[in-house]
């Protein structure tokens, strides 16, 4: 479409951002509150990104799982200011499915080995300290990182099945990077130690026992917030797609959008922040992104899940609020039970709401395979793990997440400095949250960094690259 025949919008705002997930949405409160004009481009019908709650027949299932925990005042603020009494205090319980048996998640080694008997507990124990003594000199992939910490039986168990079952790919060919921000700050001295001698001063990080939820699903928080940034002025367009960037020397000078009509029209700001994927930001610059960063975008790959969204009738099988399925004999990666993430879940006191979790890359078998047929395979994996039964299904339905997972592989390192280096030329352009920075981010982590740049608008100067680079292990807390 021309420029000429292109519906340009009459006045300029202070600050325009691309996608209403946490992050987006966290920087919109902010802005608007400081008085700042803002619009939003949201590319789906409701907000949240990959944190929406699905609502099917007064059933309501989260994309996932998301609990709500933080070690950030300004995050947790934002959470207690939007839902007040209708944030919960929830019980924290989360297991590994593995050999027919449970383990505690985060792995408590002496768990794992009492489930894994005398004889391979011996094993485990002489692979850690062969690991000790001769540690692999180069920590580049996450096979590496993790046998240096646990040892190489440990890993085998616990590590590479899921791991390889949610990248695709072998774990050798995943970056240390991802196991540094994931599970950072554990090892099997740490938390042996831990587990005989819990400390009582309030020094030793433990893992935590409770954490906030929203009372119907993370969904409402940023439905919330979405309608207190709008009370204050702040414009949000669903079903609208940012098409293309225009630049013209360190500045980028107006978007293109596109509603679900199809009609395009351009818009203009003082600033711009970008949640959606880092990979469509650089290719829909224009003109084109130099240095190389459109080819390191196009080398860039995310990994997608698909949620098969089931009603039960029955009693609650287990109380966890997830557990994650290590057994190799079946595809599926993780189960959400939501009756326990929150009872305001499933409106049924006779059913039950699961989310039977797999993942895959888009357009391949599984991708693919008809909402019908993935419905039949879960159910049948389900039973075959003695989970759930086949015959108490009532109802149900697929969700399709695409670009869930950033996957640092080996081009990772190489593909996202050169975007960053590109990127970092734009005075008026932060890229935020999960999908806008390539980065594998908590949700506290993604809001923050919304925050952060929106405090970068207002006169602060924070590196939003820094947010969840360096920081203490996700599932930790200071206890006292």
């Amino acid at each position: 479409m021309s420029k000429e025949s292109r519906d340009i919008s009459a006045d300029p705002v202070d600050v325009i951002i691309f996608g209403a997930g946490p992050a987006g949405l966290a920087a919109a409160v902010k802005l608007v509150k400081n008085g700042k004009k803002v619009i939003v481009f949201e590319k789906e019908d409701q907000v949240g990104g990959i944190s929406k709650t699905k609502e099917y027949h007064k059933y309501r299932f989260d994309l996932g799982g998301h609990r709500f925990f933080t070690k950030s005042k300004e995050v947790n603020e934002l959470w207690e200011e939007t839902l007040g009494d209708e944030f919960l205090v929830r019980p924290r319980l989360s297991r590994i499915f593995y050999r027919n048996k449970f383990f505690d998640y985060p792995i408590k080694p002496v768990s794992a080995l009492k489930g894994l008997g005398l004889g391979e507990t011996f094993l485990i124990l002489g692979s850690y300290v062969k690991a000790k003594l001769l540690p692999q000199k180069e920590e580049k992939n996450f096979q590496q990182w993790v046998s240096n910490r646990f040892g190489q039986r440990l890993f085998d168990h616990f590590f590479k099945s899921y791991t390889e079952k949610l990248w695709g790919i072998p774990c050798d060919e995943i970056q240390a990077e991802w196991a540094a921000q994931r599970i950072k700050g554990l090892s099997l001295t740490s938390a042996l130690k831990n587990a005989m001698f819990p400390d009582k001063s309030g020094k030793i990080k433990t893992l935590i026992e409770e954490f906030k939820y929203p009372k119907y699903g993370p969904g409402m928080m940023y439905e919330k917030m979405a309608d207190n940034a709008e009370k204050m002025g702040c414009v949000i367009f669903k079903e609208t797609e940012v098409v293309s960037l225009h630049h013209h020397g360190t500045k980028v000078d107006s978007v293109i959008v596109r509603d679900r009509s199809g009609a395009e029209k351009e818009y203009t700001a003082g600033a711009y922040l970008s949640s959606m994927p880092l990979t469509s930001l650089v290719q829909r610059i224009n003109p084109a992104a130099a240095n190389g960063a459109l080819e390191a975008s196009q080398n860039l790959s995310y990994r997608s899940f698909l949620s098969v969204s089931v009603i039960l009738k029955g009693e609650n099988p287990f109380p966890d609020t997830w557990i994650y399925i290590h057994s190799p004999e079946v595809k599926m990666g993780r189960i959400q039970n939501f009756k326990n993430w929150s009872p305001f879940m499933v409106p049924d006191e006779n059913h039950i709401a699961l989310g039977l979790e797999y993942f895959a890359t888009e357009g391949d078998e599984l991708w693919q395979m008809r909402d019908e047929d993935l419905i039949d395979l879960a159910l049948t994996e389900l039973e075959k793990i003695h989970l759930g039964q086949k015959d108490n299904f009532q109802d149900g339905f697929v969700i399709r997440v695409p670009k869930a997972y950033p996957v640092y592989d080996s081009t990772y390192p190489g593909n996202i400095k050169k975007i960053k280096e590109y990127l970092a030329k734009f005075e008026n352009l932060q890229p935020i949250g999960r999908y806008g920075m390539f980065k594998y981010n908590n949700m506290d982590h993604s809001i923050l960094t919304g925050l952060y740049a929106a405090e970068n608008l207002l006169g602060e100067h924070h590196d939003i690259w820094d947010v969840n680079a360096d920081q203490e292990y996700h599932e930790e807390s200071k206890t006292g």
